[in-house]
C-alpha cells in the first residue's frame, strides 16, 4: 500500500485525509508544525455549494443543525449610509442536498477531525527538507525522517514545502491590504451583508442559529517592508483601533461598539501559479494558490482541490494540475475584479458601479457565468 504524507492539518489536508480514510487505498499521516490544533477559534467561513457537495460525501449533513446557517442572499450596501444597493440570490444555486452554508471554522475542523484516528495526526512536526530519489524522504526539525510515495503540501499560504522547492519564488507577496476579523452578536440582518466603502469593504454574516455573526473587513493599506515583517504591529491596540476607526468614520454602523475579539493580520497572496517538477508532490488549498479575499472561495477551493487530487490518485490520472490551474485562473480573475470594484473611492466611479451591480444582480445569464461556473462544479 502506497504511503502519503499530508503536510498541514487545515481544511484541505483534513478533508483529503477523510477521503483517504474512507477509501482505504492508501496509508497516510498528517504532519503539522503546531503543538496543538486550535479548535477554539470561532471566526466564520463561507462554503458555497461546490464544497458542500464534496463535504456531504463524508457525512457533513450529520453536523448539528444549530452549528450551521444557510443564508439565502448577499445584500450589498453603501457603507457610509447603509443604503441597500442590491442583492444576489444565493439560493438559485442550491439544490435539495447542497446549500450555501456559513459556520465557525472551528466547527468544520471538529467535523473533519472526528473520523481521523489520532495516531495519524502528528503534531510538532516542522518539515525542513525533502529528498526525492527512489523514495520521497521528508526530514523534520526534530532530526527524524520518514519515507513516502507521495507528499501533499496543504500547509497554507506560507507553505514551507513551497519555500523548500521554489526558494524565494515560493514566498507569497503582501497584497497591500490588511484584514480585521471579529465577532458581532445579534446583528439586525440575517443574510450576508456586504458593505462597500472607499478603499475598504466589510462583510457581516451569521455563523450559526444562535445570533452569532462573523465580521471581516479588508482595508487597503500600503506598508513598508519593516512594517510588514513586524508581527507585533498587528497586535498593537493603537494600530488596530486606528484601522477600525478608519472604516467606522466612513460607515454609519458603530463598529467600535459592536465588533468584539478583533484580530488583525496582513493579507498575503500567491505571486504566481507554481507546479513542482516531481510527479509525486502536490499542492492543495492556499498552499497551491492563495487568492485575494474578495470572492469567498478560500475554504471551498481548499476542499475542492483536495477532492480533485484524491480522484486523480485513485484513478491513476495526471490531470490534477491541469484542472486546478484552470479553476485557479477563473477564481483569481473574479477575486481581483471584486477587490477592485468593492474599494472604489471616486464618487463618479462608485455611481456607475452601483448601477452595474443593480443590473447584474438580476441578470441570470451573467450570474450563471460569474458564479454558477464556480458553484456548480
Amino acid at each position: 500500500m502506497k504511503k502519503i504524507a499530508i503536510i498541514g492539518a487545515g481544511i484541505s489536508g483534513l478533508f483529503l485525509a477523510n477521503l483517504l480514510e474512507k477509501d482505504k487505498s492508501y496509508s497516510y499521516k498528517i504532519f503539522d508544525k503546531k503543538n496543538s490544533l486550535d479548535l477554539n477559534n470561532g471566526y466564520g467561513i463561507q462554503l458555497s455549494v461546490n464544497s458542500i457537495n464534496q463535504l456531504n460525501k463524508i457525512g457533513f449533513k450529520s453536523i448539528k443543525a444549530t452549528d450551521v446557517y444557510f443564508p439565502k442572499k448577499v445584500n450589498f450596501f453603501d457603507a457610509k449610509n447603509s443604503k441597500k444597493i442590491c442583492n444576489i440570490d444565493l439560493s438559485q444555486f442550491n439544490n435539495q442536498n447542497n446549500r450555501y452554508t456559513t459556520l465557525k471554522r472551528s466547527k468544520l475542523l471538529e467535523f473533519l477531525l472526528k473520523n481521523i484516528p489520532s495516531e495519524k495526526v502528528v503534531l510538532n512536526s516542522d518539515v525542513v527538507d525533502i529528498k526525492n530519489q527512489d523514495k520521497l524522504s521528508v526530514y523534520f526539525r526534530e532530526k527524524k525522517s520518514e519515507e513516502f510515495d507521495y507528499l501533499v503540501a496543504a500547509d497554507g499560504v506560507y507553505s514551507k514545502i513551497k519555500n523548500i522547492l521554489f526558494k524565494k519564488e515560493g514566498l507569497p507577496k503582501y497584497f497591500n491590504s490588511i484584514a480585521l476579523r471579529g465577532k458581532i452578536y445579534d446583528f439586525q440582518n440575517v443574510d450576508i451583508s456586504l458593505y462597500l466603502g472607499p478603499n475598504f469593504h466589510f462583510v457581516i454574516y451569521p455563523v450559526n442559529r444562535n445570533k452569532e455573526f462573523n465580521f471581516i473587513s479588508i482595508i487597503r493599506k500600503e506598508l513598508i517592508q519593516e512594517e510588514i515583517s513586524n508581527r507585533n504591529l498587528f497586535k498593537d491596540n493603537i494600530f488596530v483601533n486606528s484601522l477600525l476607526n478608519q472604516i467606522s468614520s466612513k460607515s454609519n454602523i458603530n463598529l467600535i461598539e459592536q465588533v468584539k475579539e478583533i484580530k488583525c493580520f496582513p493579507i498575503f497572496v500567491s505571486k504566481k501559479i507554481q507546479v513542482p517538477n516531481s510527479k509525486n508532490i502536490f499542492f492543495t488549498g492556499d498552499a497551491f494558490y492563495s487568492f485575494p479575499p474578495s470572492f469567498a472561495q478560500g475554504a471551498s477551493q481548499s476542499i475542492e482541490s483536495a477532492n480533485e487530487l484524491f480522484n486523480d490518485l485513485k484513478n491513476n490520472s495526471t490531470n490534477y494540475y491541469k484542472t486546478r490551474i484552470l479553476k485557479t485562473k477563473q477564481i483569481n480573475s473574479r477575486s481581483s475584479l471584486n477587490h477592485f470594484a468593492f474599494h472604489l473611492s471616486n464618487p463618479f466611479n462608485v455611481f456607475f458601479r452601483d448601477i452595474f451591480l443593480k443590473y447584474i444582480s438580476k441578470n441570470k445569464s451573467f450570474l450563471e457565468n460569474y458564479l454558477g461556473k464556480i458553484y456548480n462544479n
